[in-house]
């Protein structure tokens, strides 16, 4: 499909919005107003989840045509959006239009070409239903930073538990950033080009194909290290590191922000680090941003709450 975001989305929208259509003809699969948004409100509303989309997949995946979108996006989309700790409305919000951009991307291919076209964002269901089990969402802005994180990871019961929880401290990276790390990803040892400190690196892909430095201190590095030379890889089960966070915390009655506390926490002092070192404010935000593998320094605000 060609044209800007907001062009497509208009397109989609005509192929799925009957205004006043009947509920009985709205379930009935044999009905030409099968699954179609009848209010305009709801329709103002998916569309602007659909905008949001649009973008997001042209600036993490270089996509701008809504036709080649697939489950993958999907469940990367809202994996993106859970990162910020959603409300759990907001969260479901987004479920329920991604639902509608399948059908409406069905339809739109059935009239364009004739045929019926395969997408299955089905994906969004279970991606939503785990958002939930592993108290992902919120009822609620919640700030998701630890107020004792060295604390926390010391109470985990598992060793690579704790290495793959200083990891996200101290280098920001995402989960799936740390649950598998490979010997190509250590890339030794650099001078951190803002606090002028001896580093280590390594490189991870995380969310959208990005691929970046995650810095760390030389003594995390080192315990890596030995771990993948002795076992070929580092890694963890994600499940099972979430749990440990959370019953740590239950047990210790410290409140719990999952893995994703500890990104959130290094956002916060990677800000206060660049401040320290005669950075304003706004190269901060920036810098922080493109270190945490996004663009926009707006990106980092949210972690600062």
């Amino acid at each position: 499909m060609r044209g800007s975001i907001y062009y497509q989305t208009a397109e989609l929208t005509k192929v799925i919005f009957v205004e006043g259509a009947k509920k009985e003809e709205r379930v009935d699969p044999t009905h030409p107003n099968f699954q179609c948004v009848s209010s305009f409100k709801t329709m103002e509303t998916y569309r602007g989840v659909w905008n949001n989309f649009g973008h997001y997949l042209k600036e993490h995946w270089g996509i701008k045509d809504f036709e080649q979108i697939d489950s993958e996006h999907i469940q990367a989309y809202m994996a993106y959006k859970i990162e910020y700790y959603p409300t759990k409305q907001y969260l479901e919000k987004i479920s329920a239009a991604l639902g509608k951009l399948e059908r409406a991307l069905i339809n739109y291919t059935a009239y364009k070409y004739g045929e019926l076209r395969e997408y299955d964002f089905n994906i969004r269901q279970n991606t939503l239903d785990n958002a939930r089990a592993l108290k992902q969402v919120a009822n609620g802005y919640h700030n998701r930073v630890y107020k004792d994180p060295q604390a926390l990871i010391g109470l985990l019961s598992n060793p690579n538990h704790q290495l793959g929880a200083m990891i996200q401290l101290h280098g920001g990276a995402r989960s799936e950033g740390i649950t598998l790390i490979k010997p190509h990803q250590l890339h030794g040892y650099k001078t951190d080009e803002i606090t002028g400190k001896e580093v280590a690196v390594i490189k991870t892909t995380e969310k959208g194909g990005k691929t970046g430095d995650i810095l760390i201190p030389i003594i995390i590095y080192k315990q890596l290290e030995k771990i993948i030379a002795d076992n070929g890889k580092f890694k963890i089960n994600y499940k099972a590191y979430v749990e440990d966070i959370r019953k740590s915390c239950l047990i210790n009655q410290m409140e719990c922000h999952s893995s994703h506390g500890f990104r959130w926490t290094f956002a916060q002092n990677r800000v206060r680090e660049y401040q320290r070192f005669g950075y304003s404010y706004e190269e901060a935000l920036q810098g922080v941003s493109w270190e945490i593998k996004h663009f926009r320094s707006s990106v980092t605000e949210h972690y600062l709450g």
